[in-house]
């Protein structure tokens, strides 16, 4: 009895199959990866994201520039400056007070009036004719008072004008305060429409004197 046993063919045994995860077996299809193409996609959106915020961060210093230049043209314009000194105000009121109590009248004008009133009274004396004596009594102190009053309306409006006028001889950019060139700019009123009124008085044009009749 032949106890040889013929030995069996030599077969690989097939391995058993293992498990293949998603990206394996992508790779055997000859795809692209899931997390590979999420990758690229992640990629390619901070890059479309970079391009736009560029242009963006790119203008912002110009605008700062352009602000700094604005800012240099504005410093290039001279700026008033509104000063107000003592003595401006003072020579402002004290002009309007000139101008006022010269269309009223002044102590000094009244005081003048009255003693040349008195000198025409003795020396009318001696005057033959009714004029002479209307004259002599009335005209000379009526002159007076408009000549005193006119002097000082006359240094009102000098005083006025040069309160206005002074802040153009110092600095461009020195402006007086509105209330000084309100009341510098009344004075400058009162004064002229003192000069106006007592210069006509004083020349006979305004309130001449009355002529005696016959």
């Amino acid at each position: 009895m032949d106890t040889t046993k013929t030995s069996a063919p030599l077969t690989p045994e097939a391995d058993p199959a293992e498990p293949q995860t998603p990206a394996q077996a992508d790779r055997a299809d000859g795809s692209t990866p899931a997390a590979t193409k999420a990758d690229t996609t992640k990629a390619e959106t901070d890059v479309s994201t970079s391009d736009t915020e560029a242009p963006a961060d790119a203008a912002a210093p110009l605008t700062g520039e352009a602000d700094d230049l604005d800012d240099l043209d504005g410093l290039d314009e001279p700026q008033e400056r509104i000063v107000g000194s003592v003595g401006a105000a003072a020579s402002a009121i004290v002009a309007a007070g000139l101008g006022l109590v010269a269309l009223s009248g002044t102590w000094v004008s009244r005081v003048i009036a009255e003693r040349q009133t008195l000198i025409g009274q003795i020396e009318s004396v001696n005057d033959t004719t009714t004029e002479a004596k209307i004259d002599a009594l009335y005209g000379d102190a009526w002159h007076l008072t408009a000549l005193v009053n006119g002097v000082v309306s006359t240094l009102a409006l000098l005083l006025a004008v040069f309160v206005l006028a002074r802040p153009a001889f110092g600095a461009p950019d020195r402006v007086l305060p509105v209330w000084i060139r309100s009341v510098a700019w009344a004075a400058v009123a009162l004064g002229a429409l003192g000069v106006l009124l007592f210069g006509s008085m004083y020349f006979d044009l305004l309130l001449p004197l009355p002529k005696a009749a016959g």
